[in-house]
């Protein structure tokens, strides 16, 4: 979808992709060898990793592109989460600062403490990245 500029299928097509890697987890993993588990975990956090990216990366986009440019620069994610929440692009900034607090962990993955964190960070995020596609959708 491209309006006023801003072509979201990218991040719709990263949300479908971690939606579908969060399924075929929970389908193939109740008999599988731990193996196999711990491929499609990764499976899901690489999705995770990725569609939070687009997800930060979007709303910095609708933001320049509508209320001010460069509005981002030089701000904290922190800040960044408020004004997109004061934009109503997202309605929870201490989730979106967990989010990214478990992306940045993401490279710590080869620790399974580490990667269960980052793995269940990625089942509640698939909630909240789809709430947030369809949002920017009603704003583009």
């Amino acid at each position: 979808m491209v309006q006023n500029g801003l072509d979201i299928t990218s991040l719709k097509n990263c949300v479908t992709a971690l939606e579908q890697s969060i399924a075929i987890f929970g389908e193939n993993t109740t008999n599988s060898d731990a193996r196999m588990k711990d491929v499609l975990r990764s499976g899901v956090i690489h999705n995770f990793e990725t569609a939070y990216e687009l997800s930060w990366k979007y709303m910095k986009k609708w933001l320049e592109a509508n209320i001010e440019p460069n509005i981002a620069t030089g701000i904290s994610r922190r800040e960044f989460y408020r004004i997109a929440a004061e934009n109503q692009l997202i309605s929870n900034v201490r989730d979106w600062w967990d989010f990214h607090e478990a992306r940045n962990r993401t490279s710590h993955t080869y620790n399974a403490l580490t990667a269960e964190d980052v793995f269940n960070a990625a089942l509640k995020f698939i909630v909240t990245a789809k709430e947030f596609v369809t949002v920017i959708e009603g704003k583009i």
